[in-house]
């Protein structure tokens, strides 16, 4: 289905949606990306099933003023705007949930939904080279782009990073909790250098919630980014460049 990616008026408003497994984010951003007043939030719920998630998302969107498309950041695997997997959500409750097309019905725009480590490194990326975008948070998120442009998704997250642990198990929250800070963050510096020998990227970039317990020196290519990328990156699912990701097979 298409997804009428040119709304009517010559300066349109992106409502953008951050799903996490921590919590729910929405903010309003204008034509050049600027953010339009205060981002709402709300707690992930515990069990978030696909319905329940959405009506908190509808009830973010309703303290938010006028948009005109919605753009959408979820933790998981995403084709289509559906949803094919949501390790730290549910993926039994989730898989085959058309994500994009329940906000398109319950908000009468059109929709965009892209893996939430994707939408996040589309705010901050550089636009040069190969840059790597992770979010260490509930879980592990990943996204790679070639000189701005989006590159098909690996869920690095379910990948085994050390032993028999997945990157998820390895440096997500519970791990976090588990072992402490110092040696989570010795995990964290072994996670860089694995990516840095894999990818040789130009450029790492490390979002997510647990980023603030990074506390080490980083390589000079390597920093961390503002978490509000997640809602600010939203307006670059709009973008010409980025319509590959969009198009029938993969559209939102």
């Amino acid at each position: 289905m298409s997804d009428q990616s040119t709304p009517t008026g010559s300066a349109p408003k992106t409502l953008a949606l951050d799903i996490g497994g921590t919590r729910l984010k929405a903010g309003l951003l204008a034509a050049d990306g600027a953010l339009i007043g205060e981002r709402q939030r709300v707690n992930t719920p515990t069990p978030a099933p696909p319905s329940t998630v959405v009506l908190l998302l509808v009830g973010l969107a309703s303290k938010l003023p006028g948009f005109d498309r919605i753009s959408v950041g979820f933790p998981g695997v995403i084709r289509d705007g559906v949803v094919l997997t949501a390790p730290n959500l549910g993926t039994r409750e989730w898989a085959g949930f058309d994500l994009a097309g329940a906000l398109r019905e319950r908000l009468g725009k059109p929709a965009r939904v892209l893996n939430d480590a994707s939408v996040q490194g589309l705010g901050v990326i550089a636009g040069r080279g190969l840059e790597c975008m992770i979010t260490l948070g509930t879980g592990f998120g990943f996204a790679l782009y070639q000189d701005g442009k989006l590159l098909p998704h690996l869920e690095m997250s379910q990948h085994p990073a050390y032993k028999d642990m997945t990157y998820d198990e390895y440096v997500g929250t519970a791990a976090l909790k588990a072992v402490g800070a110092d040696k989570w963050q010795r995990r964290v510096r072994r996670v860089i250098s694995q990516l840095e020998t894999l990818l040789a990227y130009d450029a790492l970039l490390i979002g997510g919630g647990n980023a603030k317990y990074v506390a080490f020196d980083l390589p000079g290519n390597v920093r961390i980014v503002d978490n509000a990328a997640g809602i600010l990156g939203g307006i670059r699912l709009w973008d010409p460049e980025q319509d590959e990701a969009f198009k029938v097979t993969r559209s939102g």
